[in-house]
């Protein structure tokens, strides 16, 4: 008699166990069908992306003009980035058009914010919510259009530097190579302000009210209640902001080719605009692939460098 406890101890623990067994040998299961929804999402990124930058990484390997035959060059065609004069500079008024799109309307949209966090009754703030986002929401062409328009030389900007008796100051925004792409650059720092300043209100109301409250029992002020609690719990939205303004930047295309086309000269050309010149103009289409080889990995290089401002969650 003394082995059917020992029995039952061991039906007790075959049966404590079996739901385990049964829980593991489905779990493959159900992993593989989970795979099966991300299918269609797969499917696509392969085709849209993955494949034709495949493809454009290999085209970029051979001079070819699109039609004939390609010549095999290797890796020629990114060393011609580096030492031809004009691709080298394309790529440097992109990293000077990152101050217009992405640090300027970062600053400018914190310094807002820490105005309307002091003041959120004020009045009309919906009003100028909508206004500062407003060119988010209009077409980038538009947007150009518009501008092209005010920098003409007899343009609204002209015609208010008239008005105001700064008449030497007056000139062709566009056309003179000291200005035109800070004017290009002025302009999307008109259309990031909005986004970003949407973005760190948002983040703003997620704050603990408490904290300001505290901040100013205390006797701190605008800029010390900014830097020790606004700015700090604003990283997550910082993030995002600049990574959409320092990637818009660095793929501006649309902005640059309606505006000026590049000029004048090369003052304003872009490694997006060159690519497009390259590939349906000069019929070089290894090169323009190249060019956005290259720019796409800086993108994804900036990409990850901003990531790692994003607060670790604890």
């Amino acid at each position: 008699m003394p082995a059917a406890p020992a029995t039952a101890e061991c039906a007790d623990q075959s049966a404590t166990t079996a739901p385990y067994a049964t829980t593991r040998s489905s779990r493959p299961k159900r992993q593989w069908k989970a795979f099966l929804y991300l299918a269609p999402a797969l499917l696509v990124l392969s085709t849209f992306i993955l494949v034709p930058l495949a493809q454009g990484a290999w085209y970029s390997l051979y001079d070819w003009n699109g039609l004939s035959a390609g010549t095999w060059v290797g890796f020629g065609n990114y060393v011609d980035i580096a030492t031809d004069r004009s691709l080298r500079a394309a790529f440097g008024h992109a990293l000077v058009l990152i101050l217009f799109f992405a640090v300027l309307p970062v600053l400018i949209a914190l310094f807002l914010t820490a105005i309307m966090s002091r003041a959120p009754r004020l009045r009309a703030l919906g009003f100028f919510r909508v206004v500062l986002f407003l060119p988010q929401v209009i077409a980038s062409v538009v947007v150009a259009t518009s501008w092209l328009a005010i920098y003409a030389p007899d343009g609204l900007l002209n015609q208010l530097l008239r008005l105001v008796g700064l008449d030497l100051a007056t000139r062709a925004w566009l056309g003179d190579f000291s200005t035109a792409l800070p004017a290009v650059g002025f302009v999307g720092s008109w259309v990031g302000v909005g986004l970003c300043l949407v973005l760190f209100l948002s983040g703003v109301g997620q704050i603990d009210p408490e904290l300001f409250e505290a901040a100013r029992l205390d006797g701190a002020g605008l800029f010390r209640e900014f830097f020790s609690i606004t700015l700090p719990e604003l990283r997550g939205q910082i993030t995002v902001a600049l990574t959409l303004t320092v990637v818009a930047a660095l793929k501006s295309f649309d902005l640059v080719y309606v505006t000026t086309r590049g000029g004048p000269g090369d003052a304003t050309s872009v490694p997006s605009y060159l690519a497009y010149e390259r590939a349906f103009q000069t019929n070089q289409v290894g090169s323009a692939c190249a060019i956005g080889i290259t720019l796409a990995l800086i993108i994804i290089i900036v990409t990850v460098l901003i990531s790692k401002l994003q607060p670790q969650e604890s």
